[in-house]
């Protein structure tokens, strides 16, 4: 893999597009030192600086028009980021600058990057495994610190660590059957059948805990979807404007003021809320408020949690709690009375009362979302924590195959049966890390990166 793209180096924009202060190029490969030195113009030729050194100077066109003063960053193979010769070059903020230079670059036969590709490389060049090189773009994308947290802890081996341990206990045990069938005339036994069968039912339980942490896993990456839910005038908008901190939804004493649903994300203890504002339920002969009704019910069917609000004057509309309950069997619901502020009343069938008018018992009602949607210990940044939809895939069908191999071994088959079994789950157990994979796999997740990553 080490020289997979040996004749092949690439530049992009890997700062976002716009204007700002810097804007940062980056080259990779092995023509990257001689392509800066074409059209840099400092006090050292590039080619002949050391590793993790910066140099300062023009960019320079064919004509020796200057296009920009620079600093360029030396990061010799193997000590860079793709493994290779790798250019950064930080230039004023403009766009058009760094267009020119790019395009200086590409006739210099230095090729645009595809999406990932620097990151593609630093995998095929073994500086990342392919579930690093997967939390890079999660790290990129994380929006609170618990996600940060969660995307560091991937990039940091952890999970990896987690998957290659779990493959190795395979990798021994398979070791003993295979040593069976090569001395199958002598009818030598390694490993007896109930220290086989322990052995496999030991690496289950381990797969079963880290399947078990997607859940989680899932909350801290991509956040959770909440939705207020309630009838007309019950406070909704209100509660969602206190969340908020702002005046993002129509307060209005008129019902079915709000036509459409309103989303807006707010970060708790280091948990994405996507907060959901909906139109209040209800009969209605108003053609827009009844299209916003239905896009509430749509909304109830995509969330994690309901905040089913009523209010002191009604209580939980029980009607709309059985509609939730059939439209999304699996949300949490939190029954939750608003305008306690207007009665001294005590309300046993809710699970919290708050006022979105003074911010009462907001904070406690913040702190239940939060544990509901965690439904865990407290996080560990020490923990193997499954994020991916693709990992926890793997990890189920690898479960299965060891599934199967227990089977065989209760069932009294040859070790063939179960010799197939186990390397399945070993293929599949390198398919996170990247052990085993194809072009499509690879393709499928750098496509998701941005051009200069």
């Amino acid at each position: 893999m080490n020289n997979f793209f040996k004749e092949d180096t690439i530049v992009a924009l890997a700062t976002p597009n716009g204007t700002g202060a810097i804007s940062v190029i980056r080259l990779s490969g092995t023509d990257s030192f001689s392509a800066i030195d074409k059209i840099f113009s400092g006090k050292k030729k590039i080619i002949d600086s050391d590793s993790h050194t910066i140099h300062y100077g023009k960019i320079i066109d064919n004509e020796k028009n200057i296009i920009d003063d620079v600093l360029v960053s030396v990061f010799r193979s193997p000590n860079s980021y793709t493994g290779e010769d790798v250019i950064e070059i930080s230039t004023h903020g403009n766009p058009f600058i760094a267009q020119k230079i790019i395009e200086l670059l590409i006739n210099e036969n230095i090729r645009l990057a595809e999406p990932g590709e620097f990151t593609k490389r630093a995998f095929l060049n073994n500086k990342l495994d392919l579930a690093q090189a997967e939390a890079v773009i999660d790290v990129i994308n994380a929006r609170t610190e618990t996600s940060l947290k969660g995307s560091r802890n991937q990039l940091d081996g952890i999970l990896s660590k987690k998957i290659h341990g779990l493959r190795e206990m395979l990798v021994n045990t398979s070791s003993f059957i295979e040593l069976e069938l090569d001395f199958a005339e002598e009818k030598i036994e390694f490993i007896n059948t109930n220290e086989l069968q322990k052995r496999i039912e030991n690496i289950i339980e381990e797969l079963n805990s880290l399947i078990s942490t997607y859940s989680f896993g899932k909350v801290i990456k991509d956040g959770i979807n909440v939705a207020i839910v309630g009838k007309p005038n019950v406070g909704k908008s209100s509660l969602l404007n206190y969340l908020t901190k702002e005046s993002r939804a129509i307060v209005s004493s008129l019902p079915g003021t709000t036509r459409d649903v309103i989303r807006e994300e707010i970060s708790v203890n280091g948990i994405l809320l996507k907060i959901h504002d909906t139109a209040g339920i209800r009969l209605s002969s108003n053609e827009i408020e009844n299209e916003g009704i239905k896009r509430s019910r749509n909304t109830i069917k995509e969330s994690d949690i309901i905040i089913l609000l009523g209010d002191v004057d009604n209580g939980i509309p029980i009607d709309l709690f059985n509609e939730i309950t059939t439209l999304s069997p699996g949300a949490k619901i939190i029954k939750t009375i608003n305008k306690i502020d207007l009665t001294d009343k005590v309300f046993e069938n809710c699970d919290i009362c708050i006022s979105a008018l003074t911010g009462f018992n907001i904070d406690i009602l913040l702190k239940k979302l939060v544990d509901v949607s965690l439904n865990t210990p407290v996080y560990s940044e020490k923990s193997a924590i499954v994020s991916n939809i693709r990992h926890l895939q793997c990890l189920k069908e690898a479960k299965k195959s060891l599934d199967a191999a227990i089977l065989s071994i209760k069932d009294g088959l040859t070790g063939e049966f179960i010799a197939v079994d186990l390397r399945n789950s070993e293929n599949l157990l390198g398919e996170i890390i990247g052990e085993v994979t194809s072009d499509d796999i690879l393709n499928n997740i750098f496509a998701k990166f941005c051009i200069g990553k």
